[in-house]
């Protein structure tokens, strides 16, 4: 899919217009690589769903807008469910694949971080699979992520087991 490149992509909440293409985007990766653990794409009912979830916590959901199209999105979810948890984040960031290596990562994390902070967020959790691939890692720690651990063989896809890496960064809340 050609894209018309804007001077400069906008950084936006998503909007319901966007589920199609975050629902494609994401679905590139299910089905060709281990950046996310689902084996079956989410239908756009279940990502509509999500998106309603997580604004309606007040946690951010953002897109990367190129024109008319979404360059990528992040969004912040829950870590766990049990209450004590409710200060901690888990974010998620993805590029379209045509769009790689051009600074969307960093403006999409740097986004949701921000938003995170707003939201009165303390600990902010990223799950990356180590694939071999250093730049998901390096984007994190320079957003300031350190590593706190590594989950060894804990998924199983596309024929192979995959560690995880853990990484976390502390927030100065705005207010709480």
């Amino acid at each position: 899919m050609a894209h018309t490149k804007s001077p400069k992509p906008r950084l936006r909440p998503l909007e319901l217009k966007d589920v199609e293409q975050v629902a494609a985007i994401y679905a590139h990766y299910v089905a060709g690589g281990v950046a996310t653990f689902d084996e079956v794409a989410p239908d756009l009912e279940a990502w509509s769903g999500k998106a309603g979830r997580i604004v309606a916590r007040g946690l951010p959901f953002l897109v990367a807008e190129d024109g008319d199209q979404v360059a990528g999105f992040a969004y912040a979810s829950l870590w766990r469910s049990k209450s004590a948890y409710r200060h901690t984040v888990e974010v998620s960031v993805y590029v379209a694949p045509a769009r790689l290596r051009e600074g969307l990562g960093r403006m999409l994390l740097e986004g949701v971080v921000e938003g995170c902070r707003r939201a009165g967020m303390e600990q902010v959790i990223a799950v990356i699979a180590d694939t071999g691939d250093p730049a998901s890692e390096a984007l994190h720690r320079s957003a300031g992520f350190a590593e706190v651990g590594r989950l060894s063989k804990v998924g199983f896809k596309h024929g192979r087991w995959i560690d995880t890496a853990l990484m976390q960064l502390s927030l100065e809340p705005a207010e709480r």
